[in-house]
């Protein structure tokens, strides 16, 4: 005999919900929320399952930043992740990347793969030259060590951009 189970609509406290009507301590408790919810879904050892869930998290980390960051995911061989390193912080309009560190970093955490991410704090999430330049570097310095690139993400307040996506990769 088969159980009947019943589907119930899980209700959204936050439907129709706009920004304009929250007040700024409000606006931080919802923020500090979705950091937790999305770090349960981004936890260590945990697989990255697509794209887009990465980028809702970077987005959201990185969005409100005044200065240019730039870090990466070290993932294992089976995508899950090691750890979130934000390794370069620059000014508004640039940061150095050196590609010693991001391998020495990838070494230390014994990465199998790697997902890059910066943001642009001007609101443009567009790649420059700069940005598939060091990204090129990157990719080759940490092939030198069987380290995958797998993507870099730019990520900006209202946009992010998938260099994969892109096919800069």
């Amino acid at each position: 005999m088969k159980a009947i189970v019943k589907k119930t609509k899980q209700k959204d406290r936050f439907r129709g919900l706009k920004p304009g009507a929250l007040n700024d301590a409000e606006k931080n408790s919802l923020l500090a929320l979705a950091m937790k919810v999305l770090s349960v879904r981004h936890y260590r050892g945990r697989a990255l399952r697509s794209p887009g869930d990465t980028q809702a998290y970077l987005r959201l980390r990185l969005a409100d930043k005044q200065a240019e960051l730039f870090g990466c995911l070290y993932l294992d061989n089976r995508h899950r992740v090691l750890d979130l390193c934000e390794l370069f912080q620059g000014t508004i309009d640039g940061t150095s990347v050196y590609p010693r560190v991001v391998v020495q970093q990838a070494l230390q955490k014994n990465a199998a793969a790697v997902i890059l991410f910066h943001n642009h704090p001007s609101g443009v999430a567009e790649p420059s030259q700069a940005d598939e330049r060091i990204t090129h570097r990157l990719k080759s310095a940490l092939e030198l060590i069987d380290v995958r690139v797998l993507d870099h993400f730019i990520v900006a307040a209202g946009e992010s951009v998938s260099m994969a996506a892109r096919g800069i990769l």
